[in-house]
């Protein structure tokens, strides 16, 4: 492509061959009504069908299409950092293959956002009935409560600014549900735009009620990583500070049944408080253990952006 795209829609894509053709039209127009150059990504994540394709037969008419290809299914997380890294607009915006979001409706209100000056905006599905919607409404609950994020369907479609994109951590499996939590916490300006939900008409989905449980724990898991992760001291101290005061004050009650009561000891309740206090201080030590590893972890991405910077600036010159 002779000029840079502006745009750059990334779709990851799993046994969607059925979809590709009217997902690429859509997005053609989509580009047309903005009039800004884009790009769309498909990564196809391992299809078994005629996804990929598809995607190469129609890349002849539109010059924009390009084609990520996973050897095997590795799933939407992992499509996802294969499409961002790929992506090359200033704003990069996350839709999904089975056209329950329209590109031509959405991709004109995410850039609309973006235009507006927000670093992140959220789709929020209007008229959804896929029989999902209480486990959503909880989970968006959830993570309302938990997160500086005050979103009513942070699992849906998004548009970034590329600064936001560049500044995520690494992501883990099953991560991409959690891209909007992670931008709040770090600042970023969050808005979120209405879009029609449109039932599937091919292929299958490829998310159930498994995922629930497992999508309640991961936001947990979320929440104590951006807490504690560059503070492991304050959680795990804190840890050792508590066993700590329980074993201090459970000895001076032992003391004081000793000396003021004449009582036996209390074995049971001795051996308690002991193992309180070498708790205490196996928190502490692995607390300090956090700490060494999270400085290393700062010191190594400072050379990697060192590292980024003399690329970029030897490929300028």
């Amino acid at each position: 492509m002779a000029e840079a795209p502006t745009i750059s829609v990334v779709i990851p894509a799993h046994n969607e061959a059925a979809n590709i053709a009217e997902l690429v039209e859509r997005t053609a127009q989509a580009f047309a009504q903005v009039g800004t150059p884009g790009e769309l990504i498909i990564v196809d994540d391992g299809s078994s069908d005629e996804t990929a394709a598809r995607v190469a037969s129609l890349q002849a008419d539109y010059p924009w299409l390009r084609l990520i290809r996973h050897r095997r299914n590795r799933g939407l997380t992992a499509a996802l950092r294969s499409g961002f890294r790929a992506a090359r607009g200033a704003f990069i915006l996350f839709l999904p293959a089975d056209l329950e979001s329209n590109p031509a409706e959405d991709i004109p209100k995410l850039y609309a956002g973006l235009q507006a000056g927000y670093d992140v905006v959220v789709g929020w599905r209007q008229g959804r009935a896929d029989g999902k919607e209480l486990a959503s409404a909880i989970y968006n609950a959830v993570s309302r409560r938990l997160f500086p994020v005050q979103v009513h369907d942070a699992n849906w479609i998004k548009g970034f600014r590329r600064e936001v994109i560049q500044a995520l951590p690494p992501l883990r499996s099953d991560w991409h549900r959690f891209l909007v939590h992670i931008a709040a916490d770090q600042g970023f300006r969050i808005t979120e735009v209405p879009t029609t939900w449109y039932p599937r008409r091919a292929g299958r989905s490829h998310f159930g009620f498994s995922r629930i449980p497992i999508s309640l724990l991961d936001v947990m898991t979320i929440r104590f990583l951006l807490t504690f992760s560059q503070k492991p001291m304050r959680f795990f101290g804190g840890l050792g500070l508590a066993t700590f005061t329980i074993a201090g004050l459970t000895f001076l009650f032992l003391a004081y049944l000793w000396f003021f009561q004449e009582q036996t000891q209390m074995r049971p309740v001795f051996w308690t408080a002991l193992i309180l206090v070498v708790a205490g201080l196996l928190f502490f030590l692995v607390g300090f253990l956090a700490e060494i590893i999270v400085a290393q972890g700062d010191r190594l991405a400072e050379l990697e952006a060192r590292l980024e910077r003399h690329e970029q600036e030897h490929d300028r010159a």
